[in-house]
């Protein structure tokens, strides 16, 4: 697999590439600058189960924020920069574990030269994306158009500026809201890049369009091998983003852990309230540390059959329902006691 090929780089203290996890990121939405309102966030976004974190750059004092910033998180912290290549090298002084930055929005060569200077003196990996609604116009120009083609010649000439500038502390990210383009891009990279990849599909839009081109996407990238890390970029609170790139991994075979909650759809015969009742067991069961699969069934007739790949299930009735355990009915209880039934259940499972 790819991702087994790729080189091992260290974020902070999370290593990505060379067959490592895949690791989950988010960017913070706040301005960076209120150090409150980011760590809180960030702190929010850590116990969701996000692992490396993005924080916005755009002024000097941004840059400098990200030291207090530091101190207050347990995460890698990551500076995306844009343009100013002096709010690169401060940001890399006030501690950020790696920068994202884009060479071709940097400027002339000696700016990048400095600030890869700056990132080899501290040690810190470089981040080099590619955005489809950034390439460069001679790319455009060559293959007629924004394509994947295109996308991937231009983050392929900015890995080998940085290596000539003697430097290979890198990731690699390239980027479209295109789905099926950023998935032919991944696929072109992945013969020729050695280092880590980023993935994810950018500008995906709201919860509901953004998850849904997301799944997609990054399904068909890292069911391939490819790719290191992935952002799930949801317009919306970013802990959606954290919820929804787990459950692609778990999905994918990916990542183990947690309890999965699986439900039927329903249908003319559910007689309980089935859409309330399965968004409160997801609710209740996220924060309850096993790896076991949950059912949440509409009706007594087919629920314990259509359960019995779960470990532990509950289907309703007209007033009433059943615990089900791997198929098997172990007991009848009243509607409103369903949830809790069920919670003591999950809580006293390794007993």
């Amino acid at each position: 697999m790819f991702r087994d090929k790729t080189k091992k780089v260290w974020i902070g203290d999370v290593c990505i590439g060379g067959g490592s996890p895949v690791a989950i990121q988010s960017m913070t939405n706040t301005r960076t600058e209120d150090v409150e309102a980011t760590v809180a966030q960030i702190l929010e976004l850590e116990r969701a189960g996000c692992q490396i974190i993005r924080c916005a750059v755009p002024t000097m004092e941004a840059a400098q924020a990200l030291a207090k910033i530091k101190k207050k998180i347990h995460i890698p912290l990551v500076a995306d920069i844009h343009f100013d290549y002096r709010l690169a090298i401060a940001a890399i002084e006030n501690g950020a574990d790696k920068i994202r930055i884009n060479p071709g929005n940097i400027g002339a060569r000696e700016r990048v030269q400095a600030v890869v200077d700056k990132a080899k003196e501290h040690q810190v990996p470089v981040r080099v994306g590619v955005n489809s609604g950034s390439l460069e116009k001679p790319l455009v120009e060559k293959y007629k158009g924004v394509t994947s083609e295109g996308l991937v010649e231009s983050a392929m000439d900015k890995v080998h500026m940085i290596e000539e500038m003697g430097y290979d502390n890198l990731v690699v990210s390239i980027k479209s809201s295109d789905v099926m383009m950023c998935v032919k891009a991944h696929e072109l990279i992945a013969d020729r890049c050695q280092y880590p990849l980023h993935v994810g599909i950018t500008e995906s839009g709201t919860l509901l369009a953004g998850n849904i081109k997301s799944s997609i996407g990054l399904g068909l990238i890292l069911n391939q091998g490819i790719g290191d890390t992935i952002r799930v970029s949801l317009t919306g609170d970013p802990v959606e983003e954290i919820k929804s790139a787990k459950l692609i991994l778990k999905t994918l075979g990916l990542r183990k852990g947690g309890i999965e909650v699986v439900s039927c759809p329903t249908c003319g015969r559910t007689k309980i309230d089935l859409i309330g009742l399965a968004n409160q067991v997801e609710q209740m069961a996220a924060d309850i540390p096993l790896d076991i699969k949950v059912a949440v069934m509409g009706c007594v007739v087919n629920g314990p059959g259509e359960a019995k790949e779960a470990d532990i299930g509950i289907a309703g009735g007209i007033g009433e329902g059943l615990l089900i355990k791997k198929g098997q009915v172990v007991k009848k209880v009243k509607e409103d006691q369903l949830l809790e039934t069920l919670r003591q259940e999950l809580v006293r499972w390794n007993e």
